[in-house]
């Protein structure tokens, strides 16, 4: 099985689309996951530079990210419908995949089950994979309560971010393995952050003080890694996605962050190479 690991444009948006490709890829990833903003110039040029890449670099990837945010008091029929065309537009840009950060933690179950069964259509009609993150204030905010969802739907794909469920549950997750044992054959794309049971993310997790944190979640991304090996997958994809202010701790009174965020990223994309060959 292939890994392939991808640069998150996070923390990054100062640069030109140019500047911020060709970092990345000089910096020996395999493509790009990105927020990208509304239709408009900067996005034109960032399609146009990603051609470019990926006529150097062929399989260059492109990863979307789908998230779209509720208005205050919003109903959830006006947030599906906004979330269906925010997929319509990505979708026409023809990444490799989307992550998506879909539905709400407050919404009913059959309210985040249409917004499920949308980006399950869309998937269909274009052949484009839509999957989506485990991440708080989501559908998938946390461990138990995703299993509802992904019994219903058998078919639903995960980008596997375990940092978010031990915020949640203020626990390294000790007590929920039955939950983990089936969430982790559903994830097909990973975000590679070492949180912790107070927080999405710690300072540097090359630290000496975070060493057990990083050992727990090295065992879970192991378990996806090993069970898509089993089942003949021929890919897994890998997003180290340790991200600027404010998820990454600040000193008092300087506000200056207590870690290189680009360092670390490559920093964990050479610890999982490593790792997983």
């Amino acid at each position: 099985m292939i890994i392939r690991y991808i640069c998150p444009s996070w923390g990054h948006g100062h640069l030109a689309p140019g500047e911020l490709l060709r970092r990345i890829a000089e910096a020996g990833f395999d493509g790009v996951e990105i927020n990208l903003p509304d239709p408009g110039p900067w996005v034109e040029a960032f399609l146009s530079e990603l051609d470019t890449i990926r006529r150097q670099i062929p399989g260059f990837l492109f990863v979307a990210q789908a998230i779209t945010s509720p208005f205050s008091g919003e109903e959830a029929a006006a947030f599906l419908e906004r979330t269906k065309k925010n997929l319509q537009v990505l979708l026409s840009y023809r990444p490799d995949f989307i992550n998506a950060h879909s539905g709400k933690d407050y919404y009913p179950f059959e309210e985040n089950c249409r917004v499920l069964e949308t980006g399950i259509q869309l998937s269909a009609e274009t052949g484009i994979r839509i999957l989506h993150e485990t991440h708080r204030g989501r559908f998938s905010f946390h461990a138990p309560a995703l299993i509802p969802y992904l019994r219903t739907f058998p078919e639903l794909e995960l980008v596997g971010d375990f940092s978010h469920f031990c915020v949640v549950s203020e626990s390294m997750l000790e007590d929920q393995e039955p939950f983990l044992e089936e969430i982790v054959p559903r994830i097909g794309h990973l975000h590679a952050r070492i949180g912790s049971e107070q927080a999405p993310q710690v300072s540097d997790p090359f630290a000496p003080e975070w060493g057990s944190h990083v050992e727990r979640f090295w065992g879970w991304w192991k378990q996806v890694a090993d069970h898509r090996a089993s089942t003949g997958q021929t890919c897994l994809t890998i997003t180290p996605e340790f991200g600027p202010v404010p998820y990454m701790p600040v000193a008092p009174f300087t506000q200056q962050p207590l870690g290189n965020q680009w360092e670390i990223n490559l920093r964990m994309k050479d610890f999982l190479k490593t790792r997983l060959g």
